[in-house]
């Protein structure tokens, strides 16, 4: 008998082993049912994987007169090391070209194509066997976009929108493929009428019994909200209300910060404001725990003579800095423990798009494969020199303490400035004053935003020097030594719903301790 248990034990402890592993696919929880020695065994495995890692991702249109063959895009993917691409389509040309590119693709359901699909589950079947079964494992296909802003662009087929990812789902399920593969759809901001203060925000109350539905379905099968988030949109119609820094992610001065008044909370940009809208939104309607995802924004580099803020400038300065905002890993005010990674809108201009000439140019990459202006989307490129001119963003000696606190807690929160040097026990902790420590937080921001507008004000307590303010193991960003010469993009960053193939970040720590754990349940047998 103490063989045949033995026996028993390693079939239990292999059956463990190959749940764990299912588990790490999956990425989220998920349970077995082993049977042992006639005992039923339910494990639990808890995900494993870092889902506060965000990444960006970028959209690829194809409303255009010369888009270049498939293989051509993913060459110019490829070369600028984007891990994640939106399609607003499911093109077997550009499928087949991401193939084995590990590539997290999110593929798309046309609006043409929702109606069908919502009222009859076999084209729904017929869809995911087609364009997600028929690709996976060689294309990494994470996520399913029904439609583009249904509720807001063709409101006829709102009471069908909810149906139609239904059918997808269960196809998904049948395909076992529901784990891997998401199921949402894209909605604009225009369906929350008043987006700030965000704490009041709500969805239109013509949709609520579809937005109740819709998040439902969002948080049964553990899916998220797509939100298309425009700051420029919501800058230029705001007619003067809110400056253009806040549009572009630039430090506003301490008189002009952005602040809820029923919250106290502070918005650095309208970015964030407008992802807590979506929170908020979705509160009203007694739903937490859904994260956002923003499947689209971006700032047109072109436009006509009316249509002055749409510059090649301020493009590369909105982008610029969503991209090291996105890649901060933090939330918007409400949440700032749930990142938010973001697709930008787009890769290429598109020409055909109706209406004015800023419609046609949000493109960052022309057809050819070259830039319409720098952008760091890769590893290797995404760094922004901070050392070259050897100037150093301090506190004014006179400035008042109360002040540099409220600039301190700037920087150190929605300025993004890295302050773990300053913590106590740290190498910048001392001289323990208000003075060194917003100094350091100062400088640290100065370096990493200036080339995409940050300045060193931070409410007139702030100026540059050439002295360096090093000491001792304490290094001050823009030091030759310094280690905070830039920022790095995660060379494949997971996505909110399923690790890519090279995107786990499962420690062997954590591994040895999992294993130990189902060892020890082995021996209490």
């Amino acid at each position: 008998m103490a063989k045949e248990h033995d026996s028993a034990a390693i079939v239990y402890v292999f059956q463990c082993i190959r749940c764990f592993s299912n588990s790490i696919l999956n990425g989220l929880l998920s349970f077995c049912l082993i049977d042992i020695d006639d005992r039923a065994v339910l494990l639990f495995i808890l995900p494993t994987f870092c889902f506060s890692c965000a990444f960006v991702g970028i959209n690829i249109g194809t409303d255009m007169t010369n888009l270049p063959p498939a293989e051509d895009v993913v060459a110019i993917l490829r070369a600028h090391q984007i891990t994640h691409v939106r399609l607003f389509d499911a093109d077997r040309h550009m499928l087949n070209a991401l193939a084995n590119t590990e590539i997290e693709v999110m593929v798309g359901v046309t609006n043409e194509e929702v109606l069908g699909i919502g009222q009859t589950p076999s084209l729904a079947a017929a869809w995911i066997n087609k364009n997600v079964a028929a690709y996976i494992p060689e294309i990494n296909i994470t996520a399913i976009a029904v439609g583009s802003e249904v509720l807001s662009t063709i409101p006829h087929a709102a009471p069908i929108l909810v149906p139609a990812m239904n059918n997808l789902h269960r196809a998904l399920v049948a395909s076992n493929l529901n784990f891997q593969v998401k199921v949402s759809s894209p909605q604009s901001m225009d369906i929350i009428p008043k987006s700030f203060p965000p704490s009041t925000a709500t969805f239109n109350s013509s949709w609520n019994s579809t937005m109740y539905q819709f998040l439902q379905f969002l948080r049964n099968t553990g899916s998220f909200f797509m939100l298309n988030a425009y700051p420029y949109y919501g800058y230029i119609n705001g007619n003067g209300i809110f400056p253009i820094d806040y549009a572009l992610f630039r430090q506003l001065p301490t008189t002009k910060q952005i602040v809820d008044s029923n919250t106290l909370f502070h918005y650095n940009s309208m970015y964030d404001a407008m992802v807590d809208a979506a929170y908020y939104s979705m509160e009203a309607l007694n739903f937490s725990g859904i994260p956002v995802i923003v499947t689209e924004t971006g700032w047109p580099w072109l436009g006509g003579a009316n249509e002055r803020d749409a510059t090649v400038e301020n493009a590369r300065t909105y982008n610029g800095n969503l991209i090291r905002r996105v890649l901060n890993d933090s939330g918007p005010p409400s949440r700032p423990q749930t990142p938010i990674s973001t697709y930008i809108y787009e890769l290429f201009n598109e020409d055909k798009r109706p209406g004015p000439i800023s419609e046609k140019n949000w493109g960052v990459f022309f057809t050819n494969g070259t830039s319409v202006y720098s952008l760091p989307l890769g590893t290797s490129e995404f760094t922004n020199n901070s050392s070259g001119d050897g100037l150093f963003c301090v506190a004014k000696p006179d400035a008042d303490p109360s002040a540099l606190k409220a600039g301190l807690d700037w920087a150190c929160g929605q300025g993004m400035a890295n302050c773990g040097a300053i913590q106590a026990g740290k190498p910048c902790f001392e001289p323990n004053n208000i003075q060194s420590h917003s100094s350091y937080a100062y400088n640290d921001y100065f370096h990493k935003m200036r080339s995409a507008g940050g300045t060193c004000d931070f409410g007139g307590t702030a100026t540059t020097t050439s002295v360096d303010p090093s000491h001792g193991s304490c290094i001050f960003a823009g030091n030759p030594r310094s280690n905070l010469s830039g920022l790095v993009m995660p060379p494949s960053a997971p996505g909110p719903f399923i690790p890519s193939k090279t995107g786990s970040i499962l420690r062997f720590s954590e591994i040895a301790y999992l294993v130990s754990t189902l060892l020890l349940a082995l021996v209490q047998l």
